[in-house]
């Protein structure tokens, strides 16, 4: 298990990543272009969408009750009512601050189950920084121009997408199967499929029946299903990997 940046290295990465997304849409020359890892989404769909889930998430963060998400009186509108980009960038704005106010420990609703992730602003923040860094690869994407994630971004994506993602989809609907992702930089993760969940890094020891490997980055959005089997390396049980993929399906 690779370890999370700190908490302020968070909420900036979430900053950083979001400032990308706005310069690609920024030079776009259309707008309308079509995102190819969201393809229901133009370019500007896909800057309402994040910046909506900002403002959620910034709300989450400020009302700070684990027990469940804000009143839908509290939420008030989060559709642009201006100009899309000044609107996208104060949405950022809005979920930083609200972040750095309440610091890592605050306890916050989120939607994974409990013992996918901590209820807290510090586990909302690690997974906008995934939310985030993905969505600016997809808009860099639908200008022709894809760069891999940042490569400390992209390491930390695979635990949080392998615990929290598919810890939130309960049980494994295919035979029972022990999967590892080697990253090329160095790390890898094991995770246990089976009726129970997934199980990130099990205790019981056992070789895995298919393992995957590639770039953190190429990890990652092969997870987020932005790019094909083809684009990483897959050895052993090849069917498993494309269960587990057709499983995740999540934007």
């Amino acid at each position: 298990m690779t370890p999370t940046a700190p908490f302020p290295e968070l909420v900036t990465l979430v900053e950083e990543r979001s400032a990308t997304l706005r310069a690609a849409a920024a030079s776009a020359p259309d707008m309308g272009a079509r995102v190819p890892g969201c393809p229901d989404w133009s370019l500007r769909d896909l800057v309402a969408h994040l910046g909506e889930v900002q403002r959620f998430w910034a709300l989450v963060v400020t009302e700070a009750d684990p027990t469940g998400p804000p009143p839908r009186d509290r939420k008030g509108s989060t559709f642009p009512q201006s100009d899309l980009l000044e609107w996208f960038g104060e949405s950022t704005r809005m979920l930083g601050a609200a972040l750095r106010a309440a610091g890592p420990d605050t306890p916050c609703w989120a939607w994974w189950p409990a013992g996918a992730a901590p209820y807290t602003a510090g586990a909302i923040a690690r997974h906008q920084v995934q939310e985030t860094a993905v969505h600016a690869y997809d808009a860099l994407e639908a200008l022709g121009k894809p760069e891999p994630l940042p490569a400390g971004v992209a390491v930390d994506g695979v635990g949080e997408f392998l615990s929290t993602c598919l810890g939130a989809l309960g049980a494994w609907p295919h035979r029972p199967a022990r999967v590892q992702f080697q990253a090329i930089e160095g790390p890898s993760w094991t995770v246990d499929l089976s009726p129970s969940g997934a199980t990130v890094d099990p205790a019981a020891s056992g070789e895995p029946v298919t393992r995957i490997q590639g770039t953190a980055s190429d990890l990652v959005l092969f997870l987020y299903r932005r790019i094909a089997l083809e684009d990483v390396r897959i050895d052993g049980d090849r069917e498993v990997a494309t269960q587990l993929r057709t499983w995740s399906q999540i934007n």
